[in-house]
C-alpha cells in the first residue's frame, strides 16, 4: 500500500518523463493519474456553471445551453488539434528531438491563437444572431448577447488550454497539463457566485458573470501552461525564436487535426440524432435518458484517462522506434480498462434504480434510466477495447482510421438501428440503447481487427 500512495505522490507531482522504457504498468498509472484529474477538472467547468446560472432565471440557463450548442465547434477544432499536438510531440519526444518538440509546440500555439481569434469575432459580432438562430426569444436575446459575446471572445483561451494540454500530455508533462486545469477551476469556483449575484464593490452582471469567470479562469490557466513551457524543467523548452511560422509544421499539425475534429463531430451529431429519436416519446424519456448518458460519461473518465496514456506511449514509443511496446502498451491499457468498466458495469446493473432516483424521483424519468445504465453497461466490456484502441490510433498520427470507424459504426449503424429497433420494431427507448450498446460494441471489433494489422505502426507525422 505504501508503494501505490508512493508512486500516487509521485504521478501527482510530474517527475517521471521518460516512458519508452521500463515497466509499461508504471508508464500507464504515472501518465493516466493525472490524465483523469484533468479531465474531472475539465468538466467541472459545465457543472459549476450551471450550477449558480440555474440561481439566476430560466432564461439564464437556456442562454448558456444554447450558446454552448454553437460553440461546441470551437471545441471541436481545439480537441482535433489537441489530439494532433499529443500525436506530434509525443512523437518528437520519443525520438529525442526535443528542439523539434518545442517547435512543434510552438506551432501549435500559433495556430490556436489564429483560429481562436477567428472564431472569436465571428461570435462576438454575431451574438445576438447566434441566440436568434438557435431559437431565443427576444428578451432571452436581451438579456443573454452579452454571455455570448464574452464566452465567444474566450475561444482563443478555450483553444489554447485544450491544445497546450495536448502539447504538456504528449511530452510526458500531464501533471503540469492537470494543474492548469485545477487553477482554471479553482478561479472560476471563486469568482463564479461573485460576478454573477455581486459582493461588495463588485456589481452583480448576472449571466455575463459566469463568462466573466470562466474566461478569467481559462486564461490563468493558459498562461500557467506557457509558463511551464517557457522554463527548462520539463520535457518541452518553447523558445521566442520557434514561434517564426513554419508551413510545413503546421500542414502536418492541420492534416492529423482534421481527423481528430472529424471523430468529435460525428459523435457528438450521433447523439444528437439519438435524441431526435427518443423525443418522440416524450420529455420523462428525454430526462431519464440525459441523465444516464450523463452518469455514464463522468464516470468513464478514468477509462479515457488510460485511453490517453495509452496515446501518448504509442507516440512515444514509435517515435523511440520500439514498435513492439507501443503495442504492448495498448493492449495492457486495454486490459486494465477492462478490469474497471467490468466492475463499474456491474455497479449499473445492480444499483442502477438508486443512482438514477437521486437525481430525480419522476417513475418514468427512473425507469429510463434504468433501462437506459443497464442496457448501454453490457456493451463496456467491448467499450473498453474501444475507447483505448482508437485512442492509440491518434496517438500515432493516424486520426483517419477512428474517424472513419466512427462514420460507419456511429452514422451507418447506430443510428439507422436505433429508428428501426425503436420505431419500425416498436422497441421503444429500449431499440435506442441497444443500438448503443450493439455499435460501441463493434466499434470495438472493428477497432481490434485494423489495430492487429499494424500498419499504425508505420504512420510519419
Amino acid at each position: 500500500m505504501q508503494k501505490f500512495f508512493t508512486l500516487l505522490l509521485q504521478a501527482l507531482k510530474g517527475e517521471e518523463q521518460e516512458y519508452t522504457s521500463g515497466s509499461i504498468n508504471r508508464a500507464i498509472f504515472l501518465l493516466s493519474v493525472p490524465m483523469i484529474l484533468e479531465m474531472v477538472m475539465e468538466s467541472l467547468f459545465a457543472v459549476v456553471d450551471v450550477f449558480f446560472v440555474s440561481k439566476i432565471s430560466t432564461d439564464a440557463i437556456a442562454t448558456v445551453g444554447l450558446t454552448e450548442s454553437v460553440l461546441t465547434l470551437v471545441y471541436s477544432v481545439a480537441i482535433g488539434l489537441s489530439t494532433a499536438a499529443t500525436a506530434i510531440v509525443a512523437r518528437r519526444v520519443g525520438e529525442k528531438q526535443f528542439v523539434e518538440a518545442g517547435h512543434a509546440a510552438a506551432q501549435v500555439i500559433l495556430v490556436s491563437l489564429g483560429l481562436g481569434i477567428a472564431m472569436g469575432l465571428a461570435g462576438f459580432f454575431g451574438a445576438e444572431a447566434i441566440l436568434r438562430a438557435m431559437g431565443g426569444h427576444q428578451g432571452l436575446i436581451e438579456s443573454g448577447s452579452n454571455f455570448t459575446r464574452i464566452i465567444f471572445a474566450s475561444s482563443p483561451a478555450i483553444m489554447l488550454l485544450y491544445t497546450l494540454s495536448g502539447v504538456l500530455r504528449g511530452g510526458g508533462d500531464a501533471a503540469v497539463a492537470m494543474r492548469s486545469l485545477w487553477i482554471a477551476n479553482g478561479i472560476n469556483i471563486l469568482l463564479c457566485p461573485l460576478f454573477i449575484f455581486g459582493f461588495g464593490p463588485i456589481p452583480a452582471f448576472g449571466v455575463a458573470g459566469s463568462a466573466m469567470a470562466t474566461t478569467i479562469g481559462r486564461t490563468i490557466g493558459v498562461l500557467y501552461q506557457l509558463n511551464a513551457l517557457a522554463k527548462t524543467k520539463g520535457t518541452i523548452q518553447v523558445l521566442a525564436s520557434q514561434f517564426k511560422v513554419n508551413v510545413a509544421i503546421i500542414r502536418n499539425l492541420i492534416s492529423v487535426a482534421a481527423g481528430g475534429t472529424g471523430q468529435f463531430l460525428i459523435s457528438s451529431a450521433s447523439w444528437v440524432f439519438l435524441t431526435r429519436i427518443l423525443s418522440d416519446f416524450g420529455p420523462g424519456i428525454v430526462a431519464g435518458y440525459t441523465i444516464a448518458i450523463r452518469i455514464i460519461v463522468f464516470t468513464i473518465l478514468p477509462s479515457w484517462g488510460m485511453a490517453n496514456a495509452a496515446a501518448t506511449l504509442v507516440g512515444q514509443n514509435l517515435g523511440a522506434n520500439k514498435p513492439d511496446r507501443a503495442e504492448a502498451s495498448v493492449w495492457r491499457a486495454a486490459f486494465l480498462n477492462f478490469l474497471f468498466l467490468a466492475v463499474i458495469a456491474v455497479v449499473f446493473f445492480v444499483f442502477s434504480r438508486p443512482i438514477i432516483s437521486w437525481f430525480n424521483a419522476d417513475p418514468v424519468t427512473v425507469n429510463t434510466g434504468v433501462n437506459c445504465l443497464r442496457i448501454v453497461c453490457l456493451g463496456y466490456l467491448f467499450f473498453a477495447y474501444g475507447m483505448v484502441i482508437s485512442q492509440s490510433f491518434n496517438g500515432a498520427g493516424d486520426t483517419l482510421t477512428p474517424t472513419l470507424m466512427n462514420l460507419f459504426c456511429f452514422w451507418a449503424v447506430e443510428i439507422p438501428l436505433a429508428y428501426v429497433l425503436a420505431k419500425q420494431l416498436n422497441m421503444g427507448p429500449e431499440g435506442v440503447y441497444t443500438s448503443v450498446a450493439f455499435s460501441e460494441s463493434l466499434l470495438a471489433v472493428v477497432g481490434i481487427v485494423l489495430f492487429k494489422r499494424g500498419k499504425w505502426k508505420n504512420k510519419k507525422v
